[in-house]
């Protein structure tokens, strides 16, 4: 009984310190997008695919990126501080048209939408003359 005492700690233990391992993103450093260089994209991203034709009409061309955790568990979650650095950079949120996990950015004429994923992130440009 003293044994089984023993290993319901232990495992208790465990469970706990499992379930409490980081799970967040980190960003070194900003860069320009080699889709768009005036959109910031975090230095650590790996650039995974560009996407030169689109099945939607709506989209001129996107790239996608790996971020580990960027938008957390099941891509709920934004984030705000890479938002906080499109801001900075003259990137506006048009937050009435967000579509889940699609935030669209808007700077001059040209509208973005950066769709974030649990451990990537697409940047889609949008075409000329799009509207919501």
């Amino acid at each position: 009984m003293k044994n089984f005492g023993i290993m319901f700690v232990l495992l208790s233990l465990l469970l706990l310190i499992s379930g409490c391992t980081t799970s967040t993103y980190e960003i070194t450093g900003y860069t320009g997008s080699s889709l768009n260089s005036e959109i910031p994209v975090p230095v650590n991203a790996k650039q995974l695919s560009i996407t030169k034709h689109s099945d939607n009409p709506n989209i001129n061309t996107g790239i996608t990126y790996e971020l580990k955790h960027i938008g957390g568990e099941q891509g709920l979650y934004v984030p705000s501080d890479y938002f906080e650095k499109l801001s900075e950079a003259g990137w506006a949120e048009v937050k009435e048209e967000r579509m889940g996990n699609i935030h669209f950015f808007k700077k001059s004429d040209t509208v973005i939408a950066i769709e974030i994923q649990e451990n990537s992130f697409d940047i889609f440009e949008m075409m000329q003359g799009f509207t919501f």
